[in-house]
Order: structure tokens, then C-alpha cells, then sequence
């Protein structure tokens, strides 16, 4: 199955997929819009392009396991994604992405902006494998 991950954000949000075997996850893109239909008909452009089974989305939770309040927005966005698409979508905790992401990003050879442009989709690939990595424990 090929999986789409997304690092949802209120101006850019990350898009990373992985290859049919699911071992090769790949950062796709970054979106940014503060709009979230134009963030939803976008991503849908991608489910079709891309041939995407089922979608992973990164749920923000604060380091102590508490929900924090971007995780509502996150429900709010998977709701609509839903309703979207019949594929299936999980949510994934997506607790030290972001500073992943940050320590991968800081070897690139590339201006400030240009990793700040890549970052979600960094982080939407380290969602990915976390989540991969947390179903083939169970």
C-alpha cells in the first residue's frame, strides 16, 4: 500500500508518501495556504497523482500525552479529509517530528528559507516511519 503522510500546519502543511512496500518514505512536498479547502482539494490532487491508499496525519500532542490545542484542528482536518476520500486515515502521534525534522534538515547544504520550505515535508516523512515502525511492533 502506498501511504500519504501529512504534517498538518495553519500556513504550510507537509506532505511525505512512502513506495508500495512500505519500507521507502519519501518527503512529497509542502502546501501553503491558510485556506483549508484549497488545502484539500490540493492534497486530493496528490492522492490521485501520486496512486495513494491510505493517509497517515500527524495529531499534535504535548510531551506529557496531553492533547494540545492544535490537536482539535488536527480532528477537525481528518474529519474533512473523510468525508473527502474512502480511503482509510490515521492519526499518528506526532510528538519530536518537528525536531527530527529540524536535526535532519540542519546537514542540508541550503539557505535558511529554502530548509524552512522543506521541514513539514521532512516532518511528514518522520511521521510516516514512526508510524510504520509503531505497526510493526504490534
Amino acid at each position: 500500500m502506498r501511504y500519504l503522510a501529512i504534517d498538518h500546519g495553519q500556513k504550510r502543511t507537509g506532505l511525505a508518501i512512502s513506495d508500495a512496500s512500505e519500507t521507502l518514505v519519501s518527503p512529497h512536498s509542502v502546501i501553503e495556504t491558510a485556506s483549508e479547502e484549497e488545502l484539500l482539494r490540493r492534497i486530493s490532487d496528490v492522492l490521485v497523482a501520486e496512486g495513494i491508499d491510505a493517509i497517515v496525519v500527524g495529531l499534535p500532542i504535548n510531551m506529557d500525552g496531553t492533547e494540545s490545542d492544535r490537536s482539535l484542528k488536527v480532528r477537525q482536518f481528518v474529519l474533512a479529509m473523510q468525508e473527502l476520500t474512502d480511503k482509510p486515515v490515521h492519526l499518528h502521534d506526532e510528538r519530536l517530528s518537528s525536531f527530527e525534522a529540524g536535526y535532519l534538515v540542519g546537514d542540508l547544504e541550503l539557505t535558511r528559507k529554502k530548509k524552512k520550505k522543506r521541514l513539514d515535508a521532512i516532518a511528514a516523512a518522520s511521521i510516516l516511519r514512526s508510524f510504520f515502525e509503531h505497526e510493526n511492533t504490534r
